[in-house]
């Protein structure tokens, strides 16, 4: 358990908050319990290293207000906009005998005795955090999801997942999915056209259609010069002709 130091703050004023920050001390509210509600601050070094985790809000801390320890949880944090500094710390009391909703985070092991991730497949991931109904002395920092022999195509729902002793999910309604194991998602280029194949569209020199495949490939203006031989020889063959000759007149 993190333990946490705060002392008694009597500020009022913006300026007096301000001036606490400038410090290097977050304002900070402490409620819950039979107790009145309480003004705090807390050392910003000493709260920065668990505050950067995804588990504090969901962390008992052990609280010690000018000796007095308390277990607490924090359960608001404000942010400066600009900075994203922390600014302001809700921290409630645990009170033994009670229950809280809390968003616990999920943590995956045995990625590598996986079989389904193994061959390709992907951890496809639903829910990162689970809303759940923990007794205020038993709360866990975590939820553990093994992949040991998950097979592709499996899904891994809150029935799979063994809780804390009286530890129950806010859902109760639906066997809901926190992960499945899925299949790769392959995406296939297009066939490349064999050497040697009609190229549909190809043109060329000059927008001239090609044939493809052929040796000397020649453009189409090549079949009208043949034409034009064609028309030659024709000619060529009317001047070797012999003239016929008219009858005489008598």
């Amino acid at each position: 358990m993190n333990n946490l130091k705060a002392i008694k703050r009597e500020t009022v004023t913006t300026g007096q908050l301000n001036k606490l920050r400038e410090d290097g001390f977050i304002p900070a509210i402490l409620y819950g319990g039979k107790d009145p509600n309480a003004k705090i601050s807390v050392e910003k070094k000493l709260v920065k290293n668990i505050l950067n985790s995804d588990s504090f809000l969901s962390t008992v801390l052990e609280l010690d207000v000018d000796g007095n320890k308390l277990k607490v949880i924090p359960r608001d944090i404000a942010y400066n906009v600009i900075s994203d500094e922390p600014i302001h710390i809700d921290f409630m009391r645990v009170v033994t005998g009670t229950k809280i909703v809390l968003e616990i985070p999920v943590k995956f092991i045995n990625n590598d005795d996986c079989p389904g991730l193994k061959v390709g497949g992907v951890l496809n991931i639903v829910r990162r955090k689970i809303e759940l109904k923990c007794p205020a002395e038993n709360i866990p920092e975590e939820i553990i999801v093994d992949l040991k022999n998950l097979e592709i195509g499996t899904s891994i729902k809150i029935s799979f997942i063994k809780l804390p002793e009286n530890v129950t999910p806010v859902i109760v309604d639906r066997d809901f999915v926190i992960a499945t194991v899925a299949a790769p998602t392959v995406l296939k280029e297009p066939e490349k056209p064999a050497e040697g194949e009609t190229v549909e569209g190809a043109e060329g020199a000059e927008g001239s259609p090609v044939v493809a495949g052929a040796e000397g490939t020649t453009p189409a203006a090549t079949s009208k010069e043949s034409d034009a031989a064609k028309k030659d020889d024709k000619t060529k063959g009317k001047e070797q002709a012999p003239e016929k000759k008219l009858p005489e007149k008598k």
